[in-house]
């Protein structure tokens, strides 16, 4: 394994907008759209503009630790929420594999401590039986070795389903995933998670960007699942691209259950209620190449 870092240097401009149908109250909105600042990835620059301006906005820690701004709004009517979000983010992990597991890590089931078995509860629950089957075969394949399982488990879900984008909506449960063989990001991200957790490998879900293929202009935001490995960490995987998360990921939040890692969340209220449409600008730049070896 390789240690060492390499800096890339990313700049988001991320604009969300709603028109809505009627004219709307807003209540309070969850924006979960600033970067995460750690191990993986430093924020340099990060600034938020709301229309129609908040009366009021707090930055808030959650219990995964992510940093995510709670804005209230007047009580006039509105038509639209405009959303703009700029952001200058430096990755510098570009070996996803520099680390060691502990010993007693390294083998399928993993046997926790109590005290870290107890903090990793949230993470570990499943009860899905197409996710414990499909674990099960994987875990034969792989001999139960951890890194081996994870590896098969990503490559099995890139190879066998189909990616297709779907910008909003829920995650589909996960066997229905795996039976249509095809989903969005975040439906293969929930796939990939059931599966680690039937098996026994705590996992959680996260939100944020990808740098994306240069000869396409398309830019979506994307999800990935990150695992906890005794010894490395939180460790990304990417079941939609087929690979270990490194540096041409950008995190924004990460949670044990989906819906509290949306980059926003919110409602509004009108008597006899109104429709709402979604559009977005995303453009994603890299700033600075990282040195050739």
């Amino acid at each position: 394994m390789v240690s060492g870092t390499q800096l890339v240097l990313y700049q988001i401009s991320h604009t969300t907008t709603y028109t809505y149908s009627d004219p709307v109250t807003l209540q309070p909105h969850l924006i979960r759209l600033r970067p995460r600042s750690e191990s993986w990835q430093t924020l340099n620059l990060f600034s938020l503009q709301v229309t129609p301006i908040p009366i009021a906005q707090s930055e808030i820690t959650d219990l995964d630790g992510n940093t995510f701004i709670k804005v209230w709004f007047p009580p006039e009517l509105t038509p639209s929420l405009n959303i703009q979000v700029l952001s200058q983010i430096s990755t510098h992990q570009s070996n996803p594999f520099n680390f060691l597991l502990e010993p007693w890590a390294t083998s399928i089931p993993i046997d926790y401590p109590t005290s870290l078995f107890k903090q990793l509860q949230p993470y570990l629950n499943s009860t899905d039986s197409i996710a414990l089957q499909l674990a099960y075969e994987i875990a034969e394949r792989s001999q139960n070795n951890v890194l081996q399982f994870l590896n098969e488990l990503t490559q099995q879900i890139y190879t066998s389903c189909e990616y297709q984008v779907r910008e909003t909506g829920n995650p589909y449960p996960p066997g229905l995933t795996w039976t249509q063989k095809k989903g969005s990001c975040r439906d293969l991200t929930v796939l990939f998670i059931e599966v680690c957790r039937a098996i026994g490998l705590a996992a959680r879900f996260v939100s944020g960007y990808q740098e994306g293929d240069p000869d396409h202009p398309d830019r979506y935001l994307h999800a990935w699942a990150e695992v906890y490995l005794p010894g490395a960490g939180w460790r990304g995987y990417d079941p939609t691209h087929g690979l270990a998360v490194s540096d041409r990921h950008i995190a924004l939040a990460a949670s044990a259950i989906p819906e509290y890692a949306a980059p926003i969340a919110g409602n509004v209220t009108r008597p006899g209620g109104a429709q709402s449409t979604m559009n977005y600008s995303l453009q994603i730049q890299r700033l600075s190449e990282p040195p050739f070896k």
